[in-house]
């Protein structure tokens, strides 16, 4: 394991969640000490959710517009996504998991199967995302979804066919990270 000596820490925001930059020492791989700067975005934990049925052969998804996509390349700013949210304080990820596909799909859902947990951008955000999987039924009624209005969220649901999915990958139409995870993961494990 690195030792590290942080020399410095700044704080640069703390508007939403806290920015900070930091000087630290490390040894490189000669033992020589090096210093570093790093901006740290320090995002809390999240969860997210690929809901399929297997018989009907889709996927229950969400499609939303993302500003920082927006951005950076994406003209609509809309993303198709797999249901996801941050875990709240005293909240496990499979607690906020099923919290969130009820919100955001409509859909209640129980013992969510752990797919893995991976850091979204380890150069400069803190997060670390739990990915799950769930069956839902496709001909069961739902309840409205949609996220919470008073977060902001404006979330259009949507059925993806397992062919469509495929179908997209290939053609590198989704382009959200956890997403293409969870679809890449069901194709090859199922």
């Amino acid at each position: 394991m690195a030792q590290v000596q942080i020399t410095k820490t700044e704080l640069l925001s703390d508007k939403k969640f806290l920015l900070k930059t930091y000087t630290y020492h490390k040894p490189d791989a000669n033992g020589q000490i090096q210093e570093h700067n790093a901006e740290v975005y320090f995002r809390p934990d999240a969860a997210a959710l690929l809901l399929y049925d297997e018989s009907q052969r889709r996927f229950l998804l969400t499609r939303q517009f993302r500003f920082p996509s927006y951005l950076n390349q994406n003209i609509s700013g809309y993303l198709t996504e797999a249901c996801a949210g941050l875990i709240d304080e005293g909240e496990t990820p499979e607690q906020a998991i099923i919290r969130e596909a009820e919100e955001e799909l409509g859909c209640k859902i129980q013992s969510p199967e752990f797919v893995g947990a991976y850091y979204t951008s380890a150069g400069g955000i803190t997060e670390y995302l739990h990915l799950f999987m769930a069956p839902y039924d496709a001909n069961a009624q739902r309840g409205k979804g949609g996220g919470l209005p008073e977060e902001g969220e404006e979330i259009e649901i949507i059925e993806l066919g397992f062919d469509e999915a495929k179908q997209m990958l290939r053609k590198h139409q989704l382009n959200d990270a956890k997403t293409v995870m969870l679809l890449q993961h069901y194709f090859l494990f199922r």
